[in-house]
């Protein structure tokens, strides 16, 4: 059994995203979504082998757009979002996942947590991590399955 922590959307909220490093310490992966690239520095230095993270929108430096992960049998892609129109469907994103043969897709950019499944992927947006919505979510993953927790603030979304 492994987990993951996903965020996207901290845009500047670096002390919120240091007040989850004790959940960091507990989980296996933490996933940054992108539109607050910088805000993981530090747990990028505490923890480089479990942080992976895009780019967004608003991220003006480099590095990956999207990436794939495979945890515990489940192949797993991550995004921004923002270069697949995720304000206005989530097909494109689907149809990317599946054709990379992910089982799974997170993606932030449009700050509205939703777990939601289309054409036979499921699709993960934790929502903003902003100074004023602290949303993100919690992935267990064991032989080949996963169960997604959203979670807003420590309350439990979904």
């Amino acid at each position: 059994m492994k987990t993951m922590i996903v965020l996207s959307d901290s845009h500047g909220n670096a002390d919120g995203v240091r007040a989850m490093q004790g959940r960091f310490a507990e989980n296996d992966y933490v996933v940054h979504l992108g539109d607050g690239f910088h805000d993981m520095r530090e747990v990028r230095k505490e923890y480089p082998m479990k942080v992976h993270q895009v780019v967004g929108n608003c991220d003006f430096c480099y590095g990956m757009r999207e990436a794939e992960l495979s945890v515990e049998g489940v192949d797993v892609f991550f995004c921004h979002g923002h270069l697949y129109g995720v304000k206005k469907s989530l097909a494109d994103l689907a149809a990317e996942a599946k054709r990379r043969g992910c089982a799974l897709a997170l993606y932030g950019h449009t700050h509205e947590p939703l777990v939601t499944q289309v054409e036979g992927v499921t699709l993960v947006n934790p929502g903003s991590f902003n100074r004023y919505e602290q949303n993100y979510a919690y992935i267990v993953f064991n032989r080949g399955k996963f169960t997604v927790t959203l979670v807003s603030r420590g309350e439990k979304l979904v």
